[in-house]
């Protein structure tokens, strides 16, 4: 017996695993709120020169540019009305005073320390800033989740999300303020990370797509609620206070999420393990199946995990073998496509034209078909056609806002937006493509490099915006191009359709043609060695 069979003892689809989901989900619809929030809290409004203090004598003309709009980062050196000779009348200065920004709407960080001009970089840095704590995050607390268990460390992400996100919005510079956004997204990693572990050991095999599903949703929801505040909290400091202080609240409500009992076993905790297991039985109504586990049957329904973890296999292990060199290098590219993609348009609403509110919205929204789509995609043509078909997708649309002028804001906002959910798509699909086609043996180290290559996708993405300065297709080039090029490595993925999960690295070896080739040619090498022996006739017995 499996321990998937062992929940189905317990009742696995009874109120204990719908009060886990919830649990776990709740916290997830402030995940959003924090990962976007610079859309709104770093958001640019129009601006132009401060005049310097002597114009006060009479108008301060503006010059042009070649839109007609008002130049934000230029002004006149000399008042128009000056007697100068003629080759001056036209010189432009910088900002030498500061500028003058349209606040109808709001501040933001970007009007508080004047991140424009030539300082805009650091509103992209402060992205890339937040973007590498994940990623510092997901490598050092996925190894202390191995040690010290799954419910500490997603205790301790709550609060350390809840104190930095707090702290950030008192910070009183901008380098104080990153350095808080860091701690932001090294927290958020422990947060997804303990998330979808507890949520895939705590249910049965066939109740872990309904969960995972349930609480992505949790995260697509959560991003109807970021238009929302930020529309009625126009202030960046107060906005951000307000998507941070419910995670005091979410600490508090951890301590009833249970420990990951595979984890307690494997850690030599059974007992504990035990009688966790038997007050889950007495939750969902199942007292007596509950009394009738030991620690013996424990112990014998997770003998196959317990084997398994004895194997030691290294992240070396996946570049050394070639099967999982090759998968590890195209799954590599596609998580690092999607992530890099997936931030370039998440991050650039405000680039579109239209009112920021609504057009999150609509991002937001359109990832709740995309997962449907995906769904019924994956479960009828297959995990490797729909991760390729997205990413190629994806990357087709970025690359076409390329040849859209930049009056015809509709249709590059449509492209902008079937991109995103193309993207979307993508990650549904990669989360369950990745733990599929990775063994027992080695799937957490494999899932865990993989989905590092997307975090350095997404904490990349801002800083090649910044290129948008020389010319503003580039970025656009290199994000479509990425795309392409994952979309291109999934086709050389092997099927996971309707397959068992891979245990060893040999259920592995067995799903490629090449390494059934040679085992059927060896098959008929011994079957042409095969000589029946023949009863021997009269005429050929020994004399």
């Amino acid at each position: 017996m499996t321990f998937s069979k062992l929940m189905d003892n317990v009742n696995s689809k009874g109120p204990f695993q719908f009060l886990v989901t919830v649990l776990l989900g709740i916290p997830i619809l402030g995940m959003a709120n924090h990962n976007l929030l610079q859309i709104f809290t770093a958001a640019t409004p129009t601006h132009h020169c401060r005049p310097p203090p002597n114009a006060s004598a009479g108008p301060w003309m503006l010059p042009t540019g070649l839109n007609g709009k008002p130049e934000p980062c230029l002004r006149y050196a000399y008042p128009p009305n000056a007697s100068l000779p003629n080759d001056t009348q036209g010189a432009t200065e910088p900002c030498l005073d500061g500028w003058v920004y349209n606040i109808s709407t709001g501040n933001s960080i970007v009007t508080e320390w004047d991140l424009v001009c030539d300082s805009n970089k650091l509103k992209e840095m402060a992205q890339s800033v937040f973007m590498a704590g994940i990623l510092i995050g997901g490598i050092v607390l996925g190894d202390l989740s191995d040690r010290f268990g799954r419910k500490p460390i997603l205790s301790c992400s709550y609060l350390m999300l809840a104190a930095s996100g707090s702290g950030a919005a008192f910070s009183p510079t901008l380098p104080t303020y990153m350095a808080l956004r860091f701690l932001c997204g090294f927290s958020i990693s422990g947060v997804s990370l303990s998330t979808v572990i507890l949520n895939v050991e705590w249910v049965s095999t066939r109740m872990r797509a309904i969960t995972s599903t349930t609480i992505g949703y949790f995260y697509t929801f959560g991003q109807f609620i970021l238009p929302g505040l930020a529309y009625g909290i126009p202030q960046w400091r107060w906005l951000q206070l307000t998507v941070s202080i419910p995670y005091f609240v979410f600490f508090l409500l951890s301590w009833w999420v249970p420990e990951s009992i595979r984890w307690m076993v494997l850690s030599g905790k059974s007992s504990k393990a035990l009688k966790i297991l038997q007050w889950v039985a007495i939750f969902n109504g199942k007292k007596e199946e509950g009394e009738k586990l030991s620690l013996e049957d424990l112990r014998f329904n997770l003998q196959k995990e317990l084997s398994l973890a004895k194997a030691k296999y290294s992240v070396a292990d996946l570049f050394r073998i070639p099967i999982l060199r090759r998968v590890t290098f195209c799954l590599s590219l596609a998580w690092f496509a999607t992530g890099f993609a997936y931030y370039s348009l998440a991050m650039g609403v405000e680039e579109f034209g239209f009112n920021l509110y609504l057009l999150q919205l609509v991002f937001g929204g359109v990832d709740i078909p995309a997962k449907f789509i995906t769904i019924l995609s994956i479960s009828y043509l297959g995990r490797h056609i729909t991760e390729a078909t997205t990413l190629l997708l994806a990357g087709g649309s970025i690359l076409a806002l390329i040849f859209v002028p930049s009056d015809l804001q509709t249709l590059r906002t449509v492209l902008a937006v079937f991109g995103k959910g193309c993207l979307s798509s993508s990650f549904s699909c990669l989360f369950l493509y990745t733990s599929e086609l990775y063994p027992t043996v080695i799937r957490q180290t494999g899932m865990g490099v993989t989905n590092l290559l997307t975090r350095v996708g997404s904490m990349t993405a801002p800083l090649v915006r910044i290129t948008g300065e020389m010319h503003p297709f580039i970025p656009n080039v290199i994000f479509g191009t990425t795309a392409l090029l994952g979309g291109g490595a999934a086709f050389f993925l092997p099927e996971t359709l309707n397959r068992p999960l891979p245990e060893t690295i040999q259920d592995m070896e067995n799903w490629s043609p090449r390494a059934k080739e040679p085992k059927l040619e060896s098959e008929a090498e011994k079957a042409t060695q095969r000589i029946p022996l023949q009863p021997c006739g009269l005429d050929l017995r020994p004399s």
